[in-house]
């Protein structure tokens, strides 16, 4: 696939202020209709699903119903909505083919709510695609680069 880094970042960012003003259902739409959202178990980035507790493991339809949810009063942990900040650095394509454009980059997620600020680091594994004309994720895997989930002990919030 013909594409920059520079375009990656843009839509990276793009991702990022998604997040972080609430639009769920536009960041569901960056994902191409076989895409998937995980988060691996802390220290084992390359666990398998079948035989590991993942802190997240959505696939097209489920990222949606999660996106969705946190919208509602009932996502008791994030109504009102937390206030987030994504920052994404260091972006890197690691493999360019044809089909499919791999991406890492480092991220800093931010959450304030009730006085307190959690902080999530790690790496993001990106794998795009060209759907419909248009670049989407097809699948998006953050690493968390943590010890354990203290002292927040949660991901409420979409990474």
């Amino acid at each position: 696939m013909n594409i920059t880094r520079q375009e990656i970042e843009a839509f990276l960012y793009q991702e990022a202020e998604l997040l972080d003003t609430w639009q769920m259902q536009e960041w569901a739409d960056l994902f191409s209709t076989e895409g998937t959202y995980v988060i691996p178990p802390i220290g084992s980035p390359d666990a398998d699903f079948k035989t590991s507790l993942f802190l997240v493991h959505d696939d097209r339809a489920r990222l949606e119903q999660r996106a969705l949810r946190l919208l509602k009063k009932e996502a008791h942990v994030e109504y009102p909505h937390s206030q987030t900040l994504h920052n994404v650095s260091n972006v890197r394509i690691v493999n360019n083919t044809e089909d499919v454009v791999s991406v890492r980059c480092n991220f800093t997620a931010y959450r304030a709510k009730r006085d307190f600020l959690d902080t999530y680091v790690g790496v993001n594994e990106y794998e795009f695609v060209k759907e419909d004309g248009k670049l989407k994720i097809k699948s998006k895997k953050v690493i968390l680069k943590l010890e354990a989930l203290r002292p927040q002990g949660k991901v409420s919030i979409i990474l």
